[in-house]
């Protein structure tokens, strides 16, 4: 259970980046007491679905295959420079909470060339990041900076510093 403060905290943060009403914690949840513990229970949904609902970004099959129209390929074109299995791929069109692995990722923005702005998009909506202090995200990074894209130049320079290869990893 989480105590009472978590909620106080939550309250100021919300109450901090969304102009509505200011209402203190007591207000938005009720005490209940179960088994001599004091649980504090939703009252009041809207500002929390009003956050996500504000700052909800497109998923990641939605922007992949944004991404997949804007370059006019298809998506066979796409998988195979990607080096992704045909029945991965599928996965990824036809379930809408899947998340690929971050190779796949990588090795997705790599077929669609996209910039390190649009890359670093990508990997968001999947759940990754390319980091500063990763050698391999470095590499990657570098890169897409330089319009690297064809995967085995982007093995051969993660292979430079014995780091493993992204195509042909099945995660």
């Amino acid at each position: 259970m989480l105590p009472k403060e978590f909620f106080f905290e939550l309250q100021e943060y919300v109450d901090k980046h969304l102009a509505s009403p200011k209402l203190t914690c007591e207000e938005h949840f009720f005490k209940k007491t179960v088994s001599g513990a004091v649980v504090y229970e939703d009252i009041e949904r809207k500002e929390i679905e009003g956050f996500v609902k504000s700052n909800k970004k497109p998923s990641f099959r939605k922007l992949l295959f944004s991404y997949i129209d804007k370059a006019g390929v298809t998506d066979s074109q796409v998988y195979k420079k990607a080096g992704v299995d045909r029945r991965h791929f599928s996965k990824i069109r036809s379930k809408p909470d899947y998340h690929p692995g971050k190779n796949t990722v990588i090795a997705l923005c790599l077929a669609l060339k996209l910039n390190l702005k649009e890359a670093a998009h990508l990997l968001n909506a999947a759940g990754y990041t390319l980091s500063d202090s990763d050698l391999s995200d470095l590499v990657i990074k570098f890169c897409l900076e330089r319009k690297i894209y064809d995967i085995n130049d982007v093995n051969l320079a993660l292979e430079y510093f014995s780091l493993k290869p992204i195509a042909g990893v099945i995660e």
